[in-house]
Protein backbone atom coordinates (compact mmCIF):
# COMPACT_ATOMS: atom_id res chain seq x y z
CA UNK A 1 0.00 0.00 0.00
CA UNK A 2 1.34 3.25 -1.11
CA UNK A 3 2.47 5.08 2.25
CA UNK A 4 0.46 8.50 2.66
CA UNK A 5 1.23 9.76 5.92
CA UNK A 6 2.85 12.64 7.12
CA UNK A 7 4.97 12.66 10.30
CA UNK A 8 3.88 15.10 12.70
CA UNK A 9 4.69 16.24 16.39
CA UNK A 10 2.41 15.19 19.22
CA UNK A 11 1.25 18.64 21.41
CA UNK A 12 2.11 18.31 25.07
CA UNK A 13 -0.82 17.02 27.59
CA UNK A 14 -1.95 17.50 31.19
CA UNK A 15 -0.64 15.12 33.51
CA UNK A 16 -2.87 12.34 34.80
CA UNK A 17 -4.25 12.88 38.82
CA UNK A 18 -3.04 10.03 40.93
CA UNK A 19 -5.85 7.75 41.83
CA UNK A 20 -5.37 5.35 45.08
CA UNK A 21 -7.81 3.29 46.66
CA UNK A 22 -9.74 1.66 43.64
CA UNK A 23 -8.61 -1.05 42.02
CA UNK A 24 -10.72 -1.54 39.39
CA UNK A 25 -9.81 1.82 37.92
CA UNK A 26 -6.59 1.03 38.62
CA UNK A 27 -6.24 -2.18 36.64
CA UNK A 28 -8.82 -0.31 33.96
CA UNK A 29 -5.98 2.63 33.64
CA UNK A 30 -3.40 0.22 33.40
CA UNK A 31 -5.16 -1.39 30.53
CA UNK A 32 -5.70 1.84 28.67
CA UNK A 33 -2.14 2.88 29.16
CA UNK A 34 -1.03 -0.94 27.56
CA UNK A 35 -3.53 -0.44 24.44
CA UNK A 36 -2.02 3.06 23.89
CA UNK A 37 1.64 1.17 23.53
CA UNK A 38 0.24 -1.57 21.40
CA UNK A 39 -1.19 1.57 19.27
CA UNK A 40 2.30 2.78 18.82
CA UNK A 41 4.41 -0.11 18.67
CA UNK A 42 2.32 -1.52 15.96
CA UNK A 43 2.39 1.19 14.39
CA UNK A 44 -1.68 1.00 13.82
CA UNK A 45 -2.76 4.48 13.72
CA UNK A 46 -0.10 5.11 10.87
CA UNK A 47 -2.25 1.73 8.96
CA UNK A 48 -5.20 3.52 9.40
CA UNK A 49 -4.30 6.63 7.90
CA UNK A 50 -2.62 5.29 4.96
CA UNK A 51 -5.83 3.20 4.04
CA UNK A 52 -8.32 6.52 4.53
CA UNK A 53 -6.34 8.74 2.96
CA UNK A 54 -5.81 5.71 -0.37
CA UNK A 55 -10.15 6.10 0.05
CA UNK A 56 -9.95 9.71 0.40
CA UNK A 57 -7.98 9.29 -2.86
CA UNK A 58 -9.98 7.27 -5.42
CA UNK A 59 -12.79 8.54 -4.38
CA UNK A 60 -11.90 12.21 -5.89
CA UNK A 61 -9.75 10.69 -8.63
CA UNK A 62 -13.11 8.81 -9.41
CA UNK A 63 -15.36 11.91 -8.70
CA UNK A 64 -13.32 13.81 -11.31
CA UNK A 65 -13.02 11.45 -14.10
CA UNK A 66 -16.96 11.37 -13.55
CA UNK A 67 -16.96 15.07 -14.25
CA UNK A 68 -14.73 15.69 -16.77
CA UNK A 69 -11.66 17.39 -13.98
CA UNK A 70 -8.33 16.92 -13.29
CA UNK A 71 -7.70 15.82 -9.61
CA UNK A 72 -5.91 18.05 -7.28
CA UNK A 73 -4.30 15.64 -4.33
CA UNK A 74 -4.78 17.47 -0.83
CA UNK A 75 -2.81 19.90 0.57
CA UNK A 76 -0.35 19.24 3.15
CA UNK A 77 -2.21 21.33 5.50
CA UNK A 78 -5.65 19.39 4.44
CA UNK A 79 -3.77 15.90 5.09
CA UNK A 80 -2.68 16.95 8.47
CA UNK A 81 -6.14 17.94 9.53
CA UNK A 82 -7.86 14.99 8.18
CA UNK A 83 -4.86 13.00 9.78
CA UNK A 84 -6.28 14.51 13.33
CA UNK A 85 -9.81 13.51 13.04
CA UNK A 86 -8.53 9.73 11.87
CA UNK A 87 -6.82 9.74 14.76
CA UNK A 88 -9.68 11.12 17.37
CA UNK A 89 -11.86 8.46 15.38
CA UNK A 90 -9.93 5.88 16.03
CA UNK A 91 -8.81 6.11 19.70
CA UNK A 92 -12.72 7.48 20.55
CA UNK A 93 -14.08 4.30 18.91
CA UNK A 94 -11.76 2.10 20.42
CA UNK A 95 -12.76 3.41 24.31
CA UNK A 96 -16.54 3.90 23.21
CA UNK A 97 -16.46 0.47 22.36
CA UNK A 98 -14.37 -0.93 25.44
CA UNK A 99 -16.72 1.06 27.79
CA UNK A 100 -20.20 -0.15 25.85
CA UNK A 101 -21.54 3.72 26.03
CA UNK A 102 -23.81 5.04 23.58
CA UNK A 103 -22.65 8.48 21.90
CA UNK A 104 -24.28 10.95 24.61
CA UNK A 105 -23.13 9.12 27.62
CA UNK A 106 -19.90 8.96 25.94
CA UNK A 107 -19.78 12.20 25.58
CA UNK A 108 -20.27 12.99 29.16
CA UNK A 109 -17.71 10.69 30.49
CA UNK A 110 -14.84 11.93 27.63
CA UNK A 111 -15.96 15.67 29.36
CA UNK A 112 -15.12 14.37 32.81
CA UNK A 113 -12.07 11.69 32.56
CA UNK A 114 -8.97 12.93 32.38
CA UNK A 115 -7.51 8.68 31.33
CA UNK A 116 -10.14 8.92 28.53
CA UNK A 117 -8.85 12.84 27.05
CA UNK A 118 -5.41 11.70 27.88
CA UNK A 119 -5.83 8.41 25.84
CA UNK A 120 -8.30 9.98 23.07
CA UNK A 121 -5.29 12.71 22.45
CA UNK A 122 -7.53 15.90 23.64
CA UNK A 123 -5.67 16.42 27.18
CA UNK A 124 -3.85 19.91 26.07
CA UNK A 125 -2.48 22.43 28.45
CA UNK A 126 -4.51 25.27 27.07
CA UNK A 127 -8.04 23.95 26.59
CA UNK A 128 -9.56 20.47 26.20
CA UNK A 129 -12.17 20.28 23.19
CA UNK A 130 -14.56 17.41 23.59
CA UNK A 131 -16.37 15.96 21.02
CA UNK A 132 -19.96 15.61 21.00
CA UNK A 133 -22.51 13.00 20.47
CA UNK A 134 -22.88 13.53 16.66
CA UNK A 135 -19.46 14.75 16.11
CA UNK A 136 -18.58 10.54 17.78
CA UNK A 137 -21.08 8.95 15.65
CA UNK A 138 -19.41 10.89 12.26
CA UNK A 139 -16.25 10.15 13.39
CA UNK A 140 -16.88 6.25 13.68
CA UNK A 141 -19.27 6.39 10.35
CA UNK A 142 -16.60 7.97 8.55
CA UNK A 143 -14.30 4.99 8.81
CA UNK A 144 -15.04 2.15 6.42
CA UNK A 145 -15.69 -1.39 7.37
CA UNK A 146 -12.59 -2.97 5.14
CA UNK A 147 -10.28 -0.33 7.06
CA UNK A 148 -10.87 -1.19 10.35
CA UNK A 149 -10.30 -4.81 9.17
CA UNK A 150 -6.90 -3.86 7.24
CA UNK A 151 -6.05 -2.64 10.96
CA UNK A 152 -6.85 -5.67 12.82
CA UNK A 153 -5.03 -8.20 10.53
CA UNK A 154 -2.43 -5.68 10.79
CA UNK A 155 -2.81 -6.10 14.42
CA UNK A 156 -3.15 -9.57 14.84
CA UNK A 157 0.01 -10.38 12.59
CA UNK A 158 2.03 -7.75 14.83
CA UNK A 159 0.85 -9.83 17.95
CA UNK A 160 2.66 -13.19 16.20
CA UNK A 161 5.95 -11.72 15.03
CA UNK A 162 9.31 -10.79 16.72
CA UNK A 163 10.41 -7.22 16.14
CA UNK A 164 13.39 -6.02 13.33
CA UNK A 165 16.03 -6.21 16.17
CA UNK A 166 15.00 -9.75 17.19
CA UNK A 167 15.21 -8.88 21.09
CA UNK A 168 11.96 -8.02 22.28
CA UNK A 169 8.17 -9.40 20.71
CA UNK A 170 7.20 -6.71 18.32
CA UNK A 171 4.55 -5.59 20.47
CA UNK A 172 6.39 -6.77 23.66
CA UNK A 173 4.47 -9.86 24.56
CA UNK A 174 6.66 -12.22 26.55
CA UNK A 175 4.59 -15.39 24.37
CA UNK A 176 3.62 -14.31 20.71
CA UNK A 177 0.40 -15.49 19.94
CA UNK A 178 0.23 -18.81 18.11
CA UNK A 179 -1.72 -19.20 15.02
CA UNK A 180 -1.67 -22.81 14.73
CA UNK A 181 -4.96 -23.64 15.97
CA UNK A 182 -8.13 -22.40 15.03
CA UNK A 183 -11.48 -22.35 16.49
CA UNK A 184 -14.63 -21.55 14.41
CA UNK A 185 -17.92 -20.76 15.80
CA UNK A 186 -21.60 -19.13 14.61
CA UNK A 187 -24.02 -17.34 16.62
CA UNK A 188 -27.26 -15.01 16.07
CA UNK A 189 -26.87 -11.48 16.27
CA UNK A 190 -30.47 -10.71 17.18
CA UNK A 191 -31.75 -7.78 16.24
CA UNK A 192 -33.14 -4.58 18.15
CA UNK A 193 -36.70 -5.61 17.38
CA UNK A 194 -39.68 -6.45 19.65
CA UNK A 195 -41.32 -10.34 18.88
CA UNK A 196 -42.96 -10.10 15.38
CA UNK A 197 -46.24 -10.57 16.20
CA UNK A 198 -48.54 -9.94 12.72
CA UNK A 199 -50.88 -7.30 14.11
CA UNK A 200 -48.04 -5.49 16.19
CA UNK A 201 -46.45 -4.13 12.66
CA UNK A 202 -49.79 -2.48 12.51
CA UNK A 203 -49.07 -0.85 15.64
CA UNK A 204 -45.90 0.38 14.38
CA UNK A 205 -46.77 1.65 11.05
CA UNK A 206 -49.93 3.54 12.67
CA UNK A 207 -47.37 5.24 14.71
CA UNK A 208 -44.72 6.14 12.17
CA UNK A 209 -47.08 7.32 9.75
CA UNK A 210 -48.79 9.42 12.20
CA UNK A 211 -46.11 11.03 14.01
CA UNK A 212 -44.35 11.89 10.59
CA UNK A 213 -47.94 13.28 9.68
CA UNK A 214 -47.77 15.00 12.99
CA UNK A 215 -44.13 17.02 12.02
CA UNK A 216 -45.60 18.19 8.77
CA UNK A 217 -48.74 19.71 10.52
CA UNK A 218 -46.41 21.62 12.92
CA UNK A 219 -44.41 23.19 9.85
CA UNK A 220 -47.61 24.44 8.74
CA UNK A 221 -49.05 22.14 5.81
CA UNK A 222 -53.06 20.56 6.71
CA UNK A 223 -54.83 18.29 5.14
CA UNK A 224 -58.54 17.99 6.69
CA UNK A 225 -58.36 15.16 9.60
CA UNK A 226 -58.76 14.26 13.01
CA UNK A 227 -55.78 15.04 15.44
CA UNK A 228 -52.83 12.38 14.85
CA UNK A 229 -52.76 11.58 18.37
CA UNK A 230 -56.46 10.32 18.23
CA UNK A 231 -55.71 7.69 15.71
CA UNK A 232 -52.68 5.94 17.73
CA UNK A 233 -55.17 6.29 20.61
CA UNK A 234 -57.28 3.85 18.84
CA UNK A 235 -54.59 1.69 17.53
CA UNK A 236 -53.39 1.36 21.18
CA UNK A 237 -57.10 0.53 22.65
CA UNK A 238 -57.24 -2.40 20.01
CA UNK A 239 -53.71 -3.54 20.55
CA UNK A 240 -54.84 -3.97 24.17
CA UNK A 241 -58.04 -5.36 23.38
CA UNK A 242 -55.88 -8.08 21.09
CA UNK A 243 -53.74 -8.70 24.49
CA UNK A 244 -56.82 -9.35 26.23
CA UNK A 245 -58.78 -11.81 24.19
CA UNK A 246 -55.85 -14.12 24.23
CA UNK A 247 -57.18 -16.88 26.97
CA UNK A 248 -60.97 -16.21 26.43
CA UNK A 249 -63.36 -19.58 25.37
CA UNK A 250 -64.18 -17.63 22.04
CA UNK A 251 -60.76 -15.96 21.53
CA UNK A 252 -60.57 -16.31 18.01
CA UNK A 253 -63.99 -14.86 17.58
CA UNK A 254 -62.56 -11.98 19.16
CA UNK A 255 -59.18 -11.70 17.84
CA UNK A 256 -60.99 -11.87 13.92
CA UNK A 257 -63.31 -8.94 15.29
CA UNK A 258 -60.50 -6.71 16.76
CA UNK A 259 -58.38 -7.50 13.42
CA UNK A 260 -60.89 -6.23 11.03
CA UNK A 261 -60.96 -2.75 13.10
CA UNK A 262 -57.54 -2.38 13.14
CA UNK A 263 -57.68 -3.01 9.12
CA UNK A 264 -60.39 -0.22 8.96
CA UNK A 265 -57.79 2.40 11.23
CA UNK A 266 -54.56 1.42 9.16
CA UNK A 267 -56.61 2.02 6.35
CA UNK A 268 -57.50 5.95 6.80
CA UNK A 269 -53.96 6.21 8.65
CA UNK A 270 -52.51 5.65 4.75
CA UNK A 271 -55.09 7.84 3.34
CA UNK A 272 -53.96 10.85 5.68
CA UNK A 273 -50.28 9.84 5.58
CA UNK A 274 -50.50 9.52 1.55
CA UNK A 275 -52.59 13.28 1.13
CA UNK A 276 -49.85 14.62 3.78
CA UNK A 277 -46.72 12.90 1.53
CA UNK A 278 -48.32 14.84 -1.52
CA UNK A 279 -49.00 18.17 0.28
CA UNK A 280 -45.26 18.10 1.63
CA UNK A 281 -43.66 17.34 -2.20
CA UNK A 282 -45.40 20.35 -2.97
CA UNK A 283 -45.16 22.69 -1.18
CA UNK A 284 -41.99 22.47 1.16
CA UNK A 285 -40.72 25.85 0.07
CA UNK A 286 -43.55 27.25 1.86
CA UNK A 287 -42.19 25.73 4.85
CA UNK A 288 -39.15 25.88 8.03
CA UNK A 289 -37.46 23.10 6.19
CA UNK A 290 -34.96 22.38 3.87
CA UNK A 291 -35.89 20.01 0.94
CA UNK A 292 -33.05 17.57 2.26
CA UNK A 293 -35.01 17.57 5.58
CA UNK A 294 -38.49 17.58 4.05
CA UNK A 295 -37.37 14.11 1.60
CA UNK A 296 -36.14 12.80 4.30
CA UNK A 297 -39.19 12.87 6.02
CA UNK A 298 -41.40 11.69 2.27
CA UNK A 299 -38.76 8.77 2.17
CA UNK A 300 -39.16 7.65 6.14
CA UNK A 301 -43.66 7.94 5.23
CA UNK A 302 -43.15 6.02 1.79
CA UNK A 303 -41.07 3.06 2.90
CA UNK A 304 -43.81 2.01 5.16
CA UNK A 305 -46.58 2.46 3.23
CA UNK A 306 -44.70 0.64 0.79
CA UNK A 307 -44.95 -2.17 3.49
CA UNK A 308 -48.35 -1.80 5.19
CA UNK A 309 -50.39 -4.06 2.28
CA UNK A 310 -47.90 -6.74 2.61
CA UNK A 311 -48.13 -6.24 6.90
CA UNK A 312 -51.71 -6.21 6.53
CA UNK A 313 -51.95 -9.56 4.21
CA UNK A 314 -49.63 -11.48 6.45
CA UNK A 315 -51.57 -10.40 9.68
CA UNK A 316 -55.18 -11.59 7.58
CA UNK A 317 -53.94 -14.99 6.80
CA UNK A 318 -52.23 -15.47 10.55
CA UNK A 319 -55.50 -14.21 12.20
CA UNK A 320 -58.62 -14.78 10.12
CA UNK A 321 -57.81 -17.73 7.40
CA UNK A 322 -55.60 -19.26 10.06
CA UNK A 323 -53.03 -20.08 7.48
CA UNK A 324 -49.35 -20.22 7.83
CA UNK A 325 -46.70 -18.16 6.11
CA UNK A 326 -43.20 -18.97 5.23
CA UNK A 327 -40.43 -17.37 6.67
CA UNK A 328 -39.25 -15.88 3.90
CA UNK A 329 -42.04 -14.76 2.72
CA UNK A 330 -42.41 -12.54 5.58
CA UNK A 331 -42.16 -9.19 7.67
CA UNK A 332 -40.49 -8.84 10.91
CA UNK A 333 -40.21 -5.58 11.26
CA UNK A 334 -41.12 -2.82 9.10
CA UNK A 335 -37.51 -0.94 9.71
CA UNK A 336 -35.20 -4.14 9.86
CA UNK A 337 -35.36 -5.63 6.06
CA UNK A 338 -31.96 -7.71 6.56
CA UNK A 339 -32.77 -9.60 9.08
CA UNK A 340 -33.88 -13.77 9.36
CA UNK A 341 -35.72 -16.23 11.35
CA UNK A 342 -32.87 -18.32 12.56
CA UNK A 343 -34.01 -21.90 14.27
CA UNK A 344 -30.71 -23.06 16.21
CA UNK A 345 -32.56 -25.02 18.97
CA UNK A 346 -30.88 -23.06 22.06
CA UNK A 347 -32.45 -23.74 25.31
CA UNK A 348 -33.30 -20.04 26.01
CA UNK A 349 -33.95 -19.28 22.17
CA UNK A 350 -35.54 -22.01 19.98
CA UNK A 351 -35.96 -18.95 17.36
CA UNK A 352 -34.22 -15.98 16.67
CA UNK A 353 -34.70 -12.88 14.52
CA UNK A 354 -31.84 -11.03 13.14
CA UNK A 355 -28.20 -12.10 11.12
CA UNK A 356 -25.85 -14.94 11.59
CA UNK A 357 -22.28 -13.55 12.69
CA UNK A 358 -19.05 -16.22 11.91
CA UNK A 359 -16.23 -15.68 14.23
CA UNK A 360 -12.80 -17.73 14.64
CA UNK A 361 -10.31 -17.30 17.22
CA UNK A 362 -6.63 -18.57 18.27
CA UNK A 363 -6.03 -20.67 21.40
CA UNK A 364 -5.52 -17.29 23.43
CA UNK A 365 -8.90 -15.92 22.23
CA UNK A 366 -7.62 -13.58 19.55
CA UNK A 367 -10.79 -12.62 16.62
CA UNK A 368 -8.38 -13.73 13.33
CA UNK A 369 -11.90 -13.95 10.96
CA UNK A 370 -15.27 -12.34 11.35
CA UNK A 371 -18.37 -11.72 8.93
CA UNK A 372 -21.95 -11.12 9.73
CA UNK A 373 -24.14 -12.67 6.47
CA UNK A 374 -26.25 -10.58 4.98
CA UNK A 375 -28.74 -13.17 3.47
CA UNK A 376 -29.70 -16.38 5.34
CA UNK A 377 -26.56 -17.96 6.43
CA UNK A 378 -25.39 -20.95 4.43
CA UNK A 379 -24.20 -24.12 5.89
CA UNK A 380 -21.93 -23.89 8.89
CA UNK A 381 -19.59 -26.38 6.86
CA UNK A 382 -19.51 -24.38 3.82
CA UNK A 383 -18.27 -20.65 5.58
CA UNK A 384 -15.26 -22.81 6.97
CA UNK A 385 -13.37 -23.03 3.23
CA UNK A 386 -14.59 -19.16 3.19
CA UNK A 387 -12.69 -18.56 6.13
CA UNK A 388 -9.40 -20.36 5.37
CA UNK A 389 -9.14 -18.86 2.09
CA UNK A 390 -9.88 -14.92 3.42
CA UNK A 391 -6.80 -15.75 5.89
CA UNK A 392 -4.42 -17.49 3.22
CA UNK A 393 -5.62 -14.01 0.86
CA UNK A 394 -4.64 -11.68 4.02
CA UNK A 395 -1.34 -13.30 5.40
CA UNK A 396 0.27 -14.40 2.27
CA UNK A 397 -0.72 -18.25 2.23
CA UNK A 398 -0.96 -18.56 5.77
CA UNK A 399 -2.99 -21.49 7.54
CA UNK A 400 -3.97 -23.27 10.31
CA UNK A 401 -2.10 -26.62 11.19
CA UNK A 402 -5.38 -27.23 13.47
CA UNK A 403 -9.35 -26.55 13.01
CA UNK A 404 -11.97 -27.31 15.60
CA UNK A 405 -15.14 -26.57 15.96
CA UNK A 406 -18.36 -28.26 16.46
CA UNK A 407 -20.43 -30.92 14.48
CA UNK A 408 -22.60 -28.15 12.49
CA UNK A 409 -19.42 -27.66 10.58
CA UNK A 410 -18.71 -31.36 9.72
CA UNK A 411 -19.35 -32.90 6.46
CA UNK A 412 -18.05 -34.54 3.97
CA UNK A 413 -16.79 -31.33 1.79
CA UNK A 414 -14.90 -29.90 4.66
CA UNK A 415 -13.44 -33.55 5.36
CA UNK A 416 -12.06 -33.46 1.90
CA UNK A 417 -11.04 -29.57 2.14
CA UNK A 418 -8.99 -30.08 5.13
CA UNK A 419 -7.46 -33.42 4.16
CA UNK A 420 -6.43 -31.47 0.41
CA UNK A 421 -5.07 -28.78 2.69
CA UNK A 422 -2.94 -31.22 5.29
CA UNK A 423 -5.09 -29.56 8.14
CA UNK A 424 -5.73 -31.41 10.49
CA UNK A 425 -9.24 -31.93 11.78
CA UNK A 426 -10.53 -31.79 14.74
CA UNK A 427 -14.14 -30.94 14.25
CA UNK A 428 -16.54 -32.82 15.89
CA UNK A 429 -18.71 -35.47 13.86
CA UNK A 430 -21.83 -36.12 13.46
CA UNK A 431 -21.50 -39.90 12.96
CA UNK A 432 -21.59 -41.64 16.49
CA UNK A 433 -19.15 -44.24 15.20
CA UNK A 434 -16.98 -41.58 13.73
CA UNK A 435 -16.92 -39.90 17.36
CA UNK A 436 -16.20 -42.89 18.89
CA UNK A 437 -12.81 -43.26 16.80
CA UNK A 438 -12.11 -39.26 17.35
CA UNK A 439 -12.25 -39.60 21.33
CA UNK A 440 -9.00 -42.42 21.21
CA UNK A 441 -7.36 -39.45 19.86
CA UNK A 442 -6.21 -37.45 22.72
CA UNK A 443 -5.10 -34.19 20.73
CA UNK A 444 -8.89 -34.19 19.18
CA UNK A 445 -10.14 -34.56 23.04
CA UNK A 446 -7.91 -31.44 24.12
CA UNK A 447 -8.63 -29.14 21.35
CA UNK A 448 -12.94 -30.05 21.89
CA UNK A 449 -12.29 -29.30 25.64
CA UNK A 450 -10.81 -25.67 24.46
CA UNK A 451 -13.21 -25.01 21.89
CA UNK A 452 -16.00 -24.80 25.22
CA UNK A 453 -13.72 -21.35 25.56
CA UNK A 454 -15.04 -20.51 22.36
CA UNK A 455 -18.64 -20.38 23.72
CA UNK A 456 -17.44 -18.24 26.54
CA UNK A 457 -15.54 -16.28 24.16
CA UNK A 458 -18.82 -15.54 21.76
CA UNK A 459 -20.48 -14.25 25.19
CA UNK A 460 -18.25 -11.91 26.34
CA UNK A 461 -18.14 -10.58 22.30
CA UNK A 462 -21.83 -10.13 22.49
CA UNK A 463 -22.65 -9.34 25.76
CA UNK A 464 -19.41 -6.66 26.89
CA UNK A 465 -18.81 -5.52 23.03
CA UNK A 466 -21.53 -5.44 21.05
CA UNK A 467 -24.36 -4.88 24.01
CA UNK A 468 -27.77 -6.76 24.39
CA UNK A 469 -29.39 -6.23 21.97
CA UNK A 470 -27.18 -4.53 19.24
CA UNK A 471 -29.11 -1.12 19.09
CA UNK A 472 -27.49 0.10 15.58
CA UNK A 473 -30.40 0.28 12.88
CA UNK A 474 -29.48 -0.95 9.12
CA UNK A 475 -27.54 -4.05 8.43
CA UNK A 476 -24.28 -1.79 7.11
CA UNK A 477 -24.17 0.08 10.80
CA UNK A 478 -24.50 -3.37 12.37
CA UNK A 479 -21.90 -4.80 9.95
CA UNK A 480 -19.59 -1.51 11.52
CA UNK A 481 -20.43 -1.63 14.97
CA UNK A 482 -19.48 -5.60 14.83
CA UNK A 483 -16.00 -4.27 13.16
CA UNK A 484 -15.32 -1.77 15.62
CA UNK A 485 -15.89 -3.84 18.68
CA UNK A 486 -13.69 -6.74 16.89
CA UNK A 487 -10.85 -4.04 17.10
CA UNK A 488 -11.34 -3.31 20.71
CA UNK A 489 -11.65 -6.82 21.80
CA UNK A 490 -8.44 -7.87 20.09
CA UNK A 491 -6.59 -4.45 21.75
CA UNK A 492 -8.24 -5.22 24.84
CA UNK A 493 -7.36 -9.34 25.03
CA UNK A 494 -3.74 -8.83 23.88
CA UNK A 495 -3.33 -5.59 26.21
CA UNK A 496 -3.66 -8.23 29.14
CA UNK A 497 -1.86 -10.68 27.55
CA UNK A 498 1.97 -11.02 29.79
CA UNK A 499 4.41 -8.30 28.94
CA UNK A 500 7.87 -9.13 29.03
CA UNK A 501 9.92 -7.83 31.72
CA UNK A 502 12.13 -5.02 30.36
CA UNK A 503 14.42 -4.79 33.49
CA UNK A 504 14.81 -8.62 33.70
CA UNK A 505 15.93 -9.17 29.96
CA UNK A 506 18.45 -5.93 30.55
CA UNK A 507 19.85 -7.49 33.50
CA UNK A 508 20.24 -10.52 31.33
CA UNK A 509 21.64 -8.55 28.64
CA UNK A 510 24.10 -6.82 30.73
CA UNK A 511 25.10 -10.15 32.71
Amino acid sequence: MEEYFIPFQLELQQKLPVVKGNKDYTEFRKTLVRIDEIIRLGKLEEVLINAMLQEVEEKGKRRAKEQGKKYKQLKAKARKRFQNNCIKAFRCGIVRHLTGEAYRRFSCRLAESALFQQFCGISFLEEIKVPAKSTLERYEKMVPGWVIEHVVNHLNFSAQENSEQGEYQKLKLKNRINWDDYFLDTTCIKANIHFPVDWVLLRDGTRTLMRGVRIIRNHGLKNRMADPGEFMRQMNKLSIKMTHTRRRKDSKKKRKKVFRLMKKVIKKVSYHAEKHIELLKKNWKDTDLSEAEAMQIVDRLERILEQLPQAVYQAHERIIGERQIKSKNKILSLYEKEIHVIVRGKANAEVEFGNTLFLGEQRDGVILDWRLYKEQASDDSKMLSESLEKLRDRHAGYQPGKVTADRGFDSPGSRNYLKGLEIKNNICPRSVKRLEEKLQDKDFCECQNRRSQTEARIGIFKNQFLGKPLKSKGFDYRDLYIHWSVLAHNLWLIARLEKVDEKQKNFEKAA
